[in-house]
Order: structure tokens, then sequence, then C-alpha cells
């Protein structure tokens, strides 16, 4: 029986750095720290099907957060599936941004628009546990694994509703805003590459530009937001000049963009006069 050193060493070849690792604590339902601990151990002739299966599949691009399950997100290890985007690092910046204005010492309300698997409406209610947020998504599907994730936190403090963006939020306004949401153009080669062939489309692409979402939610953002509510959006590296513009347009103050780790413009966000 082959020993797990050298499965790995064998299974690596054509694999990102990590993704055997990932696949094989999967199917062996251990951690990757039991893994390194464990080279010498033999795997046995079940635990080398599952295992060889999982790589088949993601050989064939199926991205690994979809065959585990899981992705780790700010603090947390998340349940993801085909229903919900996969949480990404970079978005950690927008929770990062949000987390600056919203204060320790009062009661707030916040709200997350397409929220997926919950990973950015969860950051904020974990973080500040005095926050009432609220979540929104279009898919029922993704609704269901925002909804596990929470539970399995225990975090009392955030809500999901089902609609589109504003449309669970009528006559209802709040301290921040806060979104992810699809900015790829439709047309965009990407989309037929690597993981993102697996991802949900609508929760990737929107029109021609990338931006029919984004303008949606400018749009109709000054008026759900309390006076020196903030709106937050992340968006393409490409994409900063015009979101500044939407959000001058709508009448924002303080529009700025911040950038990622790289160095690109990837979140936008501008304050109702207050």
């Amino acid at each position: 029986m082959p020993r797990i050193d050298a499965t790995l060493r064998a299974a690596g070849d054509g694999l990102e750095p990590g993704d055997a690792e990932l696949l094989l604590a999967h199917a062996l339902g251990r951690s990757r720290s039991w893994l390194y601990a464990h080279g010498d151990d033999e795997l046995d002739a079940d635990a080398t099907a599952r295992f060889d299966a999982l790589l088949a599949r993601r050989r064939a691009g199926e991205p690994v957060a979809y065959l585990t399950g899981h992705r780790g997100f700010w603090r947390f290890d998340l349940q993801v599936g085909p229903a919900t985007l996969i949480p990404r690092p970079d978005t950690e910046l927008l929770v990062e941004l949000a987390l600056e204005r919203l204060p320790t010492d009062r009661l707030l309300r916040v709200a997350d628009l397409g929220t997926g698997s919950g990973a950015i409406a969860l950051a904020l209610a974990h973080e500040r546990p005095g926050a009432a947020v609220i979540a929104t998504d279009a898919s029922t599907d993704a609704l269901a694994v925002a909804d596990a994730n929470a539970r399995s936190l225990g975090l009392g403090n955030v809500q999901f509703r089902h609609g589109d963006w504003f449309a669970p939020l009528a006559g209802e306004t709040f301290d921040l805003i806060a979104s992810n949401p699809p900015y790829i153009a439709d047309d965009d080669a990407h989309l037929d590459e690597g993981d993102l062939r697996f991802e949900p489309r609508g929760a990737l692409a929107s029109g021609a530009d990338g931006l029919d979402a984004i303008r949606r939610i400018v749009a109709n953002a000054p008026g759900h937001l309390l006076p020196g509510g903030w709106l937050l959006l992340e968006h393409g590296w490409e994409q900063g000049d015009a979101v500044r513009a939407l959000l001058a347009t709508a009448g924002l103050d303080e529009v700025d963009t911040a950038r990622d780790l790289e160095h690109r413009d990837r979140v936008s966000f501008g304050r109702r006069r207050g």
C-alpha cells in the first residue's frame, strides 16, 4: 500500500501547490497538519480510491473548495458549494474597510447585498456583535448555505432574506451597506477558464462592461443609507474610475478607492451626507 508522503509527491504534478494535500486530507477526514505528522502511514484501498476520484475532478478543473465543501475566509472555515461564489482573500479588504467605519460603542444596522456563502455578513456580525446585519441574495440555494454557516458559527445577529439586491429591504435604512457584486463583463474570456467555469455565472458577470449590478446598487443606495452612512463595493481592478464616478453622481461624499495587496483598485466607497 502507498505511503502518504509518496502519494502526495506523485499527485502534485499538474496541480496548484497545496491542492493535493487539501484533497487527501478531505478524503481521509483529517487536517493538513495531520498529514505532515503521518507521512509514513500507508493508505488503504478505499482512501486511495476516494483521493483518486477527487484528483480526477480537480484535474478536470473543478475548484478545490467545491470538492471539499469548504473555504477559509476571515477567521472562519465556511461551507461553500456550486450555488455560491468561492470567497477570496481580496474580499477581506472590504471587511476591513467596513469595520473601520463601524464603531463599537453603539447599535448599528448593516446590509450585505448578494451575500452568497455569507462571508461578508458573517465576518461583520462576528466582529460587531452589537450590529444587526441583514444579508440578501436572489438565490435560495445560496441563502441555505449562508444560513448553515451562521448556525455553525453561532451568530444570532445576522438575518438572511431572499431577493435581488435591495428588494427585501424596502423602507429600511442602514449605517453601512457592503457588497461584492458580479463585476465581470458578460463576454470576458476568463469566465470560461479555471475555477470560474464552475462558479455561478450570475455571481460573476454583469452586463457588457461588468457594471450593471454596481449601477443598480449605487443608484438605490442613497435611499437606504442613514445620514453619514457608508456604501462599500468590491469591483474589478480596472473599474475604480468608473465606480467612483457612479458614487459621485449618486451624490455620495468622501468617495475613494482602496487598493489590494497587489496595489490594484479593489474596493470603492462613498458616504451619504450627514
